[in-house]
């Protein structure tokens, strides 16, 4: 079984998790349960942004919040100086009332609407991503009738295809983000800012996918990021001042994913940028890269208690937990994989093979496939790894399930970061029903 950061098994047979009892977490805070390793967190961003100090290269390691979105993440994303990735209106809210710096938010989207610009502009934040005409056209009503400026970046499509699930793919041409780099739309996108008055275009921004194990699809898409800027700056004298990769960078989920550390990512961006600017006698720009996944996504252990067991012989045999889609749409939406163990008998042999099952009314609702774990009994602690990304960002109330709630763990303290829904939360916005007393009256 791997361990992922300070995860521990202690005497007791128990998986501790920063110096914390995970079975204690849940009798404290109940199941389903998000633990978050900060230590584990804070060492891979530490990866990314040390490898750029250490070979003088100035950039910005935006944390790409849709991984998971909250105050104390956002506080915690300050502390740790990163800068920060937003892709909605919600996102930016929350990062303004976490008091996160505004200069250090860069705000994403494919269709931003007009209010959610102005609150952009409003709270005065460092860059907008620009995906698509119609957005140009909002940003210079806006910029102009509020005599204000704002940075901004291009997101180009720049044909690269990553080895990726076709859902998190985003770099081909095919996609609905961004400008293609090869058929001139970022070109005529060019033309309608360039001279601007307010808005000023810093330079281009790509994202290629996600879990991606090489490194061989940034240095291409960084290249012709690069031929493009190049051209811009023959022409118009354009001086590009930042060049944002994006992330995409891949965790381990199973022991067939083989991730690389932050630090190599890093190099080999470092590396083309510099060998392709020095070709074409251009100044290196400053690198924005956007981690998500890689940053939270390892960090994150789900705790869930086991409740009914079913065998259908000679097929499987099924163990259901009190959470499973409506906290983990992933095995569903992608076909994702997980490993996991008994929190309570973390030291004893794998000796059953099970499919872990959800409690939704869905026949899909699997958790994982034929895992081997131990002897399970019902009210056993399962703990699934490296549920950081993607798992309450993407948690719903189907079934009317409530969210659960989310723990920081570091140094064998633990602080509850989001708190649990009440069956009192699902109701908070629904009305009563009118019609028919209106019709009568």
């Amino acid at each position: 079984m791997h361990l992922y950061g300070t995860q521990t098994i202690g005497q007791n047979g128990h998986l501790y998790i920063g110096g914390v009892d995970t079975v204690e977490l849940a009798k404290e805070y109940g199941t389903p349960l998000f633990v978050y390793d900060l230590a584990l967190i804070r060492n891979r961003a530490s990866g990314f942004i040390d490898t750029f100090k250490k070979y003088g290269v100035n950039a910005q390691v935006a944390y790409a919040s849709k991984a998971f979105s909250c105050i104390a993440i956002y506080q915690f994303a300050k502390e740790e100086n990163l800068s920060l990735d937003v892709v909605s209106g919600g996102e930016l809210y929350t990062a303004i009332k976490a008091n996160f710096p505004p200069e250090r938010i860069h705000f994403h989207g494919n269709n931003k609407s007009y209010d959610e610009l102005l609150m952009a502009f409003d709270a005065k934040i460092g860059c907008i991503v620009v995906d698509n005409f119609y957005e140009i056209e909002l940003l210079k009503e806006i910029s102009e009738s509020r005599n204000q400026s704002m940075n901004i970046l291009f997101r180009v499509t720049p044909g690269v295809k990553a080895s990726t699930h076709d859902f998190i793919t985003t770099g081909q041409e095919d996609s609905k983000f961004g400008f293609d780099l090869n058929n001139g739309q970022v070109d005529e996108a060019f033309q309608q800012v360039v001279g601007h008055k307010y808005l000023k275009l810093l330079g281009l921004h790509c994202h290629i996918g996600s879990q991606i194990f090489d490194t061989d699809g940034f240095s291409l898409a960084a290249g012709k990021l690069i031929e493009k800027i190049d051209k811009w700056n023959k022409e118009y004298d354009f001086q590009c001042e930042v060049l944002n990769l994006g992330g995409g960078f891949g965790i381990r989920y199973t022991e067939e994913d083989q991730p690389l550390d932050p630090h190599i990512y890093v190099e080999e961006m470092i590396k083309t940028v510099k060998e392709e600017t020095k070709k074409r006698n251009l100044e290196m720009p400053e690198i924005w890269i956007e981690p998500g996944r890689s940053l939270v996504g390892e960090a994150g252990t789900s705790l869930y208690t086991i409740g009914s067991q079913k065998v259908v012989p000679n097929i499987r045999e099924y163990i259901a937990v009190d959470g499973g889609m409506s906290d983990n749409i992933r095995p569903a939406l992608y076909d994702a994989k997980y490993d996991a163990v008994i929190a309570n008998k973390a030291n004893q042999p794998r000796t059953s093979t099970y499919t872990v099952a959800g409690k939704l009314c869905e026949s899909g609702d699997k958790l994982i496939e034929n895992i081997d774990l131990q002897q399970v009994d019902s009210g056993d602690i399962l703990a699934i790894f490296c549920t950081g990304a993607y798992g309450y960002s993407m948690a719903s109330n189907y079934n009317r399930i409530p969210r659960p709630a989310v723990v920081f763990v570091e140094d064998g303290q633990h602080q509850l970061a989001i708190r649990r829904e009440s069956y009192e939360d699902l109701i908070l916005n629904d009305m009563e029903y009118q019609l028919n007393k209106v019709n009568q009256s």
